[in-house]
């Protein structure tokens, strides 16, 4: 495919296939998306009689037979472009240097020379006249009709002046050999650097591709063998090096090591495996040796399910694409028809040589309007942005997300482990009567030993980070809501709230201020007893995650009105909210209600994002104009999303955000510059400035000009990629 004619050919006849229900073509991947219920070999068939081939991806191995073909392809253009243009650079020094004689002296010279051509137009430019003929079939046109019938009409032209000359007038007798030569070398040449461009735009699903090793070590009968990933079976032990990247997802079982996610979810420091915790394919092991079970193989992995969702954004199209689609569909035969009256007016009216100068004008014109940078204009800046997003640990579902991501004033957010950690943990201490902090811990840590609450386990959690080893207690009791007790070597030990420890007659008196205070920093105060006497305080709470206030910060210097939904009471909500700088707080909130607050929102015209990553928050994902879930939530919050955040901090959101603004920036520069190049270039080439300035456009150079007009689209896309968020 070479221009946005192409897109509406396969897209068309994609579409006419029983049981497709969308089909999408994606210019600069080179690829289509189908939906539906239908057989592929019919797919390819279909995209086979609108003159083009295909072959289905289904493997990383098929990712990679493709990147080898468009690689042959690249070296096959630029031997057309050499060749081209070597032999017209030959001619054009020929003929400027006075080697070459008069057509009506040296006939036989420049029959060999039209012989010539005919043989580079035929080696070099076949691909351009095959794609048009293909073209002509179905009915529509593309970039090779426009360049087929400006270098063709060039070559027949040029042909019958030489054949016959004596039936035009002696101004009329030139040829454009050279010209149609050259055009073919330009064009190749332009093809050749906006293919190497569109290599680049790649990059983002080649390094996936190439994060998963070729080979594994696995354990079977009790020998160690490299096998070949694709021989990997589920439940199979995989040995896993320092060093190495780890080839499927799995689980260690044996061992323990710190792997370098950061592929994953875009955070940089390697993260702590332990025996049952999970490893994923693609990520690198970094120190340590261990053994783990294949639990995804093939396409299911993580990382085969995150190249599936980015290959598919990068092939979807925003609404300014599917407008730009409509207009490039009716494109070709707009211009064929503003080359033939071009035509027709310089024929009748135009200065002697009239045929000549119709001919030049036509052909110009042609060339000159090839929709290739108005076709790339919207793919190459998706392609680009979502593979950005993607190195960031950002998940675009579709161009559409995109496209309204970049709209975003309001933005909505979950509290408990969106804005906090989503864990209890101790994060304050206060001890009485000369208790230090390992043996309130220890203490502590003993009685809740017993218990499953998600305070005692933010309690053995604190106890074990300060390798604090609980002992056993006698006479254990939990008392539902208010705590629990027992007996640790004679002593009476209680912890619980405050109205357990005014049950059993405990002063708390001297702790009072100091409850207040961790309760007005979200904290819930826990009261540890000995013998009836209190002799420690614990503040327990889902700390705000580091980051949270500086992200906020940052919505605040976009623009962006921030809320907080959250099912938590006021008071803990306003603690937290008053950390971070929250614009709204919507505490008490029940799950169906977050979807009528954000309803309410749209209707005050906002347009919303909500970010959760817990399945309450899923009905307000989906209703929002852009759900945002956080990667470390549930796989329903992830999979009712527009967009999925594999790292664990709204930072993500941000970036999203800005990103989204900056694609939309650059498709809409794409645009501009090549509606204005074509807007101004046809003009030109059809001969206005002649009239005033006595300039006319060689075809020539609106060759040069087509060719770098889609690099430039490139180019600027490719901006994306080192954009500074």
């Amino acid at each position: 495919m070479s221009c946005a004619g192409c897109v509406a050919a396969v897209e068309n006849s994609l579409r006419e296939v029983p049981g497709v229900e969308e089909a999408m073509v994606n210019l600069g991947e080179r690829t289509a998306m189908v939906t539906g219920n239908v057989v592929p070999d019919s797919l390819i068939s279909a995209v086979k009689e609108s003159g083009y081939d295909a072959a289905e991806l289904i493997s990383l191995e098929d990712e990679s037979e493709k990147e080898n073909q468009e690689l042959q392809e690249y070296r096959r253009i630029w031997m057309r472009a050499i060749i081209a243009g070597g032999i017209g650079f030959l001619m054009f020094v020929l003929g400027m240097g006075g080697f070459l004689p008069s057509i009506e002296e040296g006939k036989f010279v420049w029959l060999i020379i039209s012989v010539v051509t005919l043989l580079v137009l035929y080696f070099a430019g076949g691909h351009f006249f095959s794609g048009a003929w293909a073209a002509l079939k179905t009915g529509r046109g593309n970039m090779d009709s426009l360049v087929a019938l400006g270098t063709g009409t060039a070559w027949i032209y040029s042909t019958f002046v030489v054949l016959m000359p004596e039936t035009l007038p002696s101004l009329a007798r030139h040829a454009y050999f050279e010209a149609a030569v050259i055009i073919v070398a330009l064009v190749s040449l332009g093809s050749a650097l906006e293919s190497k461009a569109r290599g680049n735009t790649s990059q983002a699903i080649k390094r996936l591709i190439g994060l998963q090793p070729s080979t594994a070590r696995i354990i079977r009968n009790g020998e160690e063998l490299d096998v070949p990933v694709q021989e990997i079976g589920l439940d199979e032990t995989i040995r896993i090096r320092p060093g190495e990247r780890i080839p499927v997802d799995g689980e260690l079982f044996e061992g323990g090591s710190h792997v370098d996610e950061s592929m994953l979810t875009g955070e940089p420091i390697p993260v702590n495996k332990q025996i049952n915790d999970p490893v994923y394919g693609g990520t690198l092991n970094t120190q340590g040796s261990f053994l783990m079970k294949a639990t995804g193989i093939g396409k299911d992995t993580a990382l085969a399910h995150i190249i599936d969702l980015v290959r598919k954004a990068q092939s979807s199209k925003p609404q300014i694409g599917r407008l730009v689609d409509q207009v490039a569909a009716i494109f070709v035969p707009i211009v064929v028809v503003i080359a033939l009256v071009s035509f027709m007016v310089w024929y009748f009216i135009g200065p002697e040589p009239q045929l000549a100068y119709a001919i030049v004008v036509a052909m110009t014109v042609l060339v000159i309007a090839c929709p290739c940078a108005l076709g790339l204009a919207t793919p190459i800046s998706i392609m680009v942005g979502v593979g950005r997003a993607a190195e960031m640990g950002i998940l675009i579902r579709n161009g559409e997300a995109l496209q309204s991501a970049s709209k975003i004033d309001t933005v909505v957010l979950d509290k408990t482990g969106t804005i906090t950690v989503g864990r209890p943990t101790v994060v304050s201490y206060e001890s009485f009567h000369d208790y230090d902090k390992k043996t309130v811990l220890k203490l502590a840590a003993s009685l809740e030993s017993g218990s499953e609450h998600p305070i005692a386990q933010a309690i053995l959690n604190a106890a074990k980070e300060m390798d604090v080893k609980a002992e056993s207690v006698s006479d254990f009791e939990a008392i539902s809501g208010k705590g629990v007790q027992a007996h640790l070597k004679g002593e009476v030990l209680r912890i619980g709230n405050m109205r357990f420890m005014k049950e059993n007659g405990i002063d708390i008196e001297a702790s009072t201020n100091i409850a207040r205070s961790m309760a007005l920093k979200a904290e819930s105060p826990i009261f540890l007893a000995c013998n009836d006497q209190l002799i420690a305080l614990l503040g327990v709470a889902d700390p705000v995650k580091e980051d949270s206030k500086q992200s906020i910060e940052r919505f605040h210097g976009m623009g962006l009105k921030v809320i907080m939904l959250t099912g938590d009471n006021k008071h803990t909500a306003d603690a937290v909210a008053s950390q971070i700088g929250i614009d709204q707080v919507l505490a008490d909130v029940l799950p169906q209600d977050k979807v009528n607050i954000v309803t309410d929102l749209q209707r005050e015209g906002r347009t919303v994002a909500m970010v959760g990553d817990g399945i309450n928050d899923a009905p307000a994902l989906a209703q929002a104009n852009v759900g945002i879930a956080i990667g470390s939530g549930t796989d329903v919050a992830i999979e009712s999303a527009d967009i999925a955040l594999m790292g664990h901090s709204i930072k993500g959101v941000a970036d999203a955000i800005s990103l989204s603004r900056a694609t939309l920036r650059n498709i809409k520069q794409n645009l501009f510059g090549a509606f204005i190049y074509n807007t101004l270039g046809i003009p030109v080439a059809a001969g206005v400035l002649f009239p005033v300035m006595g300039v006319l456009l060689s075809p020539v150079v609106a060759a040069a000009a087509m060719s770098l007009s889609s690099v430039t689209v490139v180019s600027n896309a490719l901006r994306l990629r080192s954009l500074k968020l």
